[in-house]
């Protein structure tokens, strides 16, 4: 088809640094022959880390699932925590690998955040905490969860693996809650390859976490508690210091790639825009859409396939619901009557193609080539 990128758009692609200069980063590395182990690069990349994104403690790991495990392992809760279902599976996977028990609260219709209005009913005896994700960069209603918080003394973690760098209001996002967590995935916005950090505002979490992602070792012999191996090496952290320079002009980019979408989607009924924050407050992570197929005619599943025709390789972020896993299927939360607008939404989201080399022609392009689909296959 003549329309057809001649190369694949793909949903995004990694920040990647000078190849140059992350050489200069290995030979150093090389030079000081320390691979791993907190090494000073690693330090250097948590003191960089604490200053973008204003925040008094950082501890990285080597990726962002054994992050977040780790962190709620550090809190040291027990019984069951209220979470949402529409998040990537890691979120919920922390909670299993902790014994802990999620409880499903159905989301916001607007943020695909969870829905605060139905925390309260949730609460139980059991209840130790709320784990609530910022979806695509939205952020949660974070006054409400800590004053629910406070009333029934819980714990807040928060998944913030798409919300990196933003703020609420004038308060970076990493100061909310007991513990935040992001990734550093090669997908990310800022990544290290593979990586992740928690951030937090009480400092004596900063030792429990560096004996868990070190095998429990106080030092080199004696072992204080069960931990595991989560630590980020110098490679990636050597490529985390090159990457995080790069940032701010990707995130200036991606604003002006967001603005075309906008423009060019506001014309096209029955598509709403989901990540709609910009400036300081948007992590510029995704670029997501909700295809509503009474009002545009098609389905979210139909605009994705035929995309691929194209040569556009789009997103159902997040098509399963984590409450559909087989082995929920007899908590009574994970039943689709108690989670009606998380089924509803799994079957409208799209996240589109968006990254800083992504040229404004062919967001225009995409834009035009789901007019034309729209209008060649609606009955």
């Amino acid at each position: 088809m003549k329309d057809t990128f001649e190369e694949p758009i793909y949903i995004n692609q990694p920040l990647m640094p000078d190849l140059d200069k992350v050489t200069n980063q290995m030979e150093k590395i090389w030079e000081s022959k320390w691979l791993t182990n907190n090494g000073n690069v690693h330090k250097a990349l948590e003191e960089e880390l604490k200053k973008y994104l204003n925040i008094p403690n950082l501890s990285l790991f080597n990726n962002g699932t054994l992050a977040l495990l780790l962190g709620l392992k550090s809190l040291d809760l027990k019984g069951e925590v209220i979470t949402t279902p529409f998040t990537f599976p890691a979120t919920v996977q922390a909670l299993d690998w902790n014994g802990l028990t999620p409880v499903f609260c159905d989301i916001d219709a607007k943020t695909y955040n969870i829905d605060t209005n139905k925390i309260e009913e949730l609460i139980t005896e059991k209840t130790c905490a709320i784990l609530a994700v910022h979806v695509f960069g939205n952020h949660c209603e974070v006054d409400t969860i800590e004053k629910i918080a406070k009333k029934y003394n819980l714990r807040v973690i928060y998944d913030g693996a798409h919300a990196f760098g933003s703020y609420i209001g004038d308060k970076p996002i990493g100061q909310y809650g007991d513990i935040t967590m992001f990734s550093f995935h090669a997908t990310k916005l800022f990544n290290t390859i593979e990586g992740g950090a928690l951030v937090y505002n009480n400092k004596l979490l900063n030792r429990k976490l560096s004996l868990l992602k070190n095998f429990g070792l106080n030092g080199n012999e004696e072992v204080v508690l069960s931990g595991l191996n989560a630590k980020l090496n110098e490679i990636q952290a050597g490529v985390g210091i090159e990457g995080l320079k790069l940032v701010e002009e990707e995130r200036s980019k991606r604003h002006v790639i967001k603005k075309v979408y906008e423009e060019e989607l506001d014309k096209i009924r029955g598509i709403r825009i989901v990540t709609n924050l910009s400036g300081i407050e948007c992590s510029y992570q995704y670029f997501v859409i909700e295809i509503d197929q009474d009002e545009f005619g098609l389905s979210r599943d139909f605009i994705h396939e035929e995309l691929k025709k194209y040569n556009i390789f789009t997103r159902k972020y997040f098509s399963h619901l984590c409450s559909e896993f087989k082995w929920y299927s007899e908590i009574e939360s994970s039943k689709s009557d108690n989670l009606p607008t998380a089924h509803k939404i799994a079957k409208q989201v799209l996240a589109m193609p968006y990254y800083g080399q992504l040229s404004l022609n062919s967001v225009k392009k995409i834009c035009k080539l789901i007019q034309k689909i729209q209008r060649e296959n609606r009955s």
